[in-house]
């Protein structure tokens, strides 16, 4: 049985970076046993309807602006996809209807973490989007079914975070983290050890911190798609965690 696994994956150029979030995403990714595919959930891919990428070679996409390093423009994840995945996914997900995209690639959301966890791009990988017309329940509901996939050597990888607000976003040297940031991390991660899943699919009931940490459902709901594969006895194990730019979890969790 493959692991899971939710990484908090920050800018983009962690694409490019050592830093203790990235060694810490080295070191898990050592210990894994060797998957035979990844099935990638990427905050980055929030678009209408369901869809997973279908290409042979799927594009690195810069999925950004300028302002950032050329060396980030001019990354490359060459991992290969996999038709026989993507086709894996469509019917488990079945009777939802999933469309194949081969214009659709890797996005840094992926990428920033792959590049760490599987450096020479040698693991084939499949994204599947986030359905931006669906609630927190029914991606829950959703991943659930994907569970097969652990028992076929596939690991599934959300990528987003937890707390994720670019509008109280402050960059710089010497930011320190916002307390209602660190407050919802920490409340999460309490949620987390107790295995309580209502409380986790159901943020929006979780007071002030929470619609300040969610503004947005995007970077948290790839977390959904592990938390659902969670099995019984089985622990989410915390990765790494911070608080940066003030207001951007990094928290990473997964199974062992």
């Amino acid at each position: 049985m493959m692991p899971v696994a939710f990484f908090g994956h920050g800018a983009p150029t962690n694409a490019l970076a050592t830093n203790r979030y990235t060694r810490a995403w080295r070191t898990y990714a050592a210990a894994l046993p060797p998957p035979r595919a990844i099935l990638m959930v990427s905050a980055h891919w929030y678009v209408p309807g369901l869809r997973v990428t279908g290409a042979a070679r799927p594009e690195t996409v810069h999925d950004f602006n300028g302002g950032f390093p050329r060396a980030l423009f001019d990354f490359r994840y060459p991992a290969p996809g996999s038709r026989e995945l993507a086709e894996r996914v469509m019917e488990l997900l079945a009777p939802a209807r999933v469309l194949r995209d081969d214009g659709w690639g890797f996005d840094h959301g992926a990428y920033s973490v792959l590049a760490h966890l599987f450096p020479a791009a040698d693991v084939p990988v499949v994204q599947l989007d986030l359905d931006r017309a669906l609630p927190a329940r029914q991606h829950y509901q959703l991943a659930r079914r994907l569970a097969p996939l652990r028992d076929e050597g596939v690991l599934i990888a959300g990528s987003g975070n937890l707390v994720h607000n670019l509008e109280l976003a402050e960059f710089g040297p010497g930011v320190r983290p916002s307390a209602w940031a660190e407050r919802y991390q920490e409340r999460l991660l309490e949620f987390i050890r107790a295995g309580d899943h209502e409380r986790l699919i159901d943020y929006r009931a979780n007071g002030s911190d929470a619609k300040l940490s969610i503004p947005t459902p995007d970077h948290y709901l790839p977390f959904l798609y592990v938390l659902a594969q969670q099995r019984a006895g089985e622990s989410l194990d915390v990765l790494v965690q911070g608080v940066e730019a003030a207001s951007i979890s990094m928290l990473s969790l997964g199974t062992r």
